[in-house]
């Protein structure tokens, strides 16, 4: 079988890469030695890396070395916009005689129809066919004239869309003008060409709003290669004539908006803080290095001041004792150390009493109100791709945050520290449903980290993977890997870690089949859940305690999970019921108590996320 390269390797997605190894015997080179180009040590004579390959398998020895390329950003490419064909608003019975305009308030008089075909109004492609359908049928009225007058039904939708950004949308997308009367030309149908345009505008703006609302102005897989959503559908057939009929109409445009407590959560924290302005309302805190408990520092007494800023109220109660006896005093008493250590833990940090610059940053409240607002604002629109309600039982990794959550009964029930893919090779967001179990698992390396990772060793020592245990086969055969090319293409290479101490994936990963090869899964590399900043994988996420959440999402006991670990034999179990998991990216998002904290954008996203609005709200101004 020849295995010849076919020029140029498409790209794939990176998934699940390589956990460090776990330390084996001293003389032992690890998989981690060679990606980071340790000489090999004690290994003897390294093998003639084409001595073993038969002449007719060999390939040219100057092949370059291939790669495999991460998802990419795009530059955002906004909705598409198009002219609403008026030319459907043809009346078929009437011939174009004047109707009493007085008639208007249960049909559409003749003389406004003949107007609003004259309109020119451009839309969303899906906002101009719910437009087509309901002012092309004659037996609806007018929504937001009643006569010749603008009605309150419209006044009150013109509120709400004018409040558009109290749910985080941008009101520039649904501002629209009511016609003045010009008394210098008081002839009657310029003011009707007028007021048929500004029925059919706010009508455009109404729909788009309502869209907006339920799915976002951003469609989330334009953005990236590691953004992967169903767009929802969004009905609009029925919105304008549930407006034209609602007793309330800026109620019924209210109640579009997402109700789930996390996005509830979300808009109470913008109003509030768009209430205080977008001043820098920060306490700093100038600390140079660590402070560790019995330290003294001049810092102490903002440390203190920023905990009763920010801190919880749950927080604030439980020290309720040491804030009220607090003097001033510069010493880092044990006291202290224990209102910090709360601090730290409600935020998901280490609690271990040791103030560094990550404590600092979220106690001075990390980012201006003006920085939070645009979290927020992104936030919202993120929230919007998700489903309105997540479900009374689910898991939710949220990157930014480097943590994993797991709700049963519409509580939290269970959180943990996560490592998530490197900038580098960045884990995608997306949502998937949790299926399977899978205990002592075999790794099998992905092609991203062979073609990028291994090839340039296996080139020079084609016999490692045989030395170190692991598996190789070409086109479902076992062979060895010193009998492969490693020059030649790899496509129907496969390579994988069998079982054992040092394995990759640990004990135990839980499945959700997706297209990106991502999964949860332990790690021998405990050391790297101390760390604040956990962006350090290929893009699956390392739990810091996978039995516990495996029992969680098998509805068991961890002594079970380890009785099944314990028999050492790779096997599966399934869940009982499918479980919604969300591989979700969110800088500013509540904890269980509905507080929103904010994280750091670990990948850069909400910038793009803010393009995507800036583009989108440009394009939907544009005049053609």
């Amino acid at each position: 079988m020849t295995f010849l390269l076919k020029g140029a390797v498409s790209a794939l997605a990176l998934s699940c890469g390589m956990a460090v190894m776990g330390v084996g015997p001293a003389n032992a080179y690890t998989l981690m030695d060679m990606i980071r180009g340790d000489r090999a040590r004690n290994q003897g004579t390294i093998v003639n890396p084409r001595a073993s390959v038969p002449s007719y398998l060999q390939s040219a020895p100057d092949t370059p070395l291939p790669k495999v390329s991460s998802p990419r950003y795009y530059t955002y490419q906004p909705d598409a916009m198009r002219f609403v064909d008026t030319g459907k608003f043809t009346d078929p019975v009437v011939t174009g005689a004047v109707a009493d305009a007085s008639a208007a308030t249960e049909t559409m008089p003749s003389v406004q129809r003949r107007f609003l075909i004259e309109a020119k109004v451009r839309a969303p492609v899906e906002v101009a066919k719910a437009l087509e359908a309901y002012y092309g049928d004659i037996k609806n009225p007018l929504v937001w004239l009643t006569g010749t007058d603008v009605n309150d039904r419209a006044k009150a939708a013109m509120d709400v869309l004018s409040n558009a950004a109290s749910v985080g949308l941008d009101p520039a997308d649904y501002a629209v003008q009511v016609p003045t009367e010009d008394p210098t030309n008081p002839d009657p149908a310029i003011r009707d060409r007028a007021l048929t345009q500004f029925e059919l505008e706010l009508s455009a703006k109404v729909l788009a709003y309502v869209q907006d609302t339920l799915r976002g102005r951003v469609d989330p897989n334009k953005l990236s290669g590691y953004h992967d959503f169903k767009r929802k559908d969004v009905n609009l057939a029925p919105v304008l004539k549930l407006a034209r009929m609602s007793p309330d109409a800026a109620a019924y445009l209210k109640s579009r908006t997402p109700d789930g407590p996390q996005f509830v959560a979300l808009e109470s924290e913008l109003a509030k803080l768009q209430a205080e302005g977008a001043g820098d309302d920060r306490i700093d805190i100038a600390l140079n290095g660590l402070l560790r408990p019995g330290d003294n520092s001049s810092e102490i007494p903002n440390i203190v001041k920023a905990i009763d800023k920010h801190g919880s109220a749950a927080l604030k109660a439980e020290h309720a004792a040491t804030l009220a006896a607090y003097t001033g005093s510069t010493e880092y008493s044990a006291e202290i150390v224990a209102l910090v250590e709360g601090f730290q833990k409600e935020h998901g940090l280490k609690p271990d009493g040791v103030v560094g610059q990550a404590t600092v940053r979220i106690m001075t409240g990390g980012d201006s109100n003006a920085s939070k607002i645009e979290k927020l604002i992104v936030a919202m629109e993120q929230a919007r791709w998700l489903p309105s309600d997540l479900g009374s039982r689910y898991v939710f990794i949220n990157q930014p945050a480097y943590m994993v959550y797991y709700h049963n009964d519409n509580k939290e029930q269970l959180s943990m520290r996560v490592v998530i893919g490197q900038p580098s090779h960045q884990t995608f967001f997306f949502q998937d449903q949790i299926e399977t179990v899978e205990f002592n698992p075999f790794w099998g390396v992905p092609q991203s980290i062979i073609i990028n990772e291994m090839l340039p060793r296996l080139r020079s020592d084609p016999s490692y993977l045989d030395r170190m245990g692991y598996e190789v086969t070409v086109g479902g055969r076992a062979v060895a890997s010193s009998s492969v090319d490693w020059y030649g293409s790899t496509t129907n290479v496969s390579v994988r870690q069998p079982p054992s101490d040092d394995n990759a994936l640990g004990e135990l990963k839980i499945l959700f089949p997706n297209a990106h090869a991502i999964y949860m899964h332990d790690t021998p590399s405990k050391s790297f859940f101390k760390r604040d900043m956990r962006a350090l994988s290929h893009g699956c996420v390392r739990l810091a305690e996978p039995r516990a959440m495996a029992a969680a999402v098998l509805n068991t006991s961890a002594d079970q999970i380890g009785k099944e670990i314990a028999t050492g034999k790779n096997h599966a179990l399934q869940v009982p019921q499918k479980i919604p998991v969300y591989v979700a990216y969110f800088t500013a998002w509540p904890n269980k108590d509905g507080v929103v904290q904010y994280f750091d954008d670990v990948y850069g996203r909400d910038a793009y996320v803010q393009k995507a609005f800036d583009a989108t709200t440009k394009a939907r101004g544009a005049q053609i």
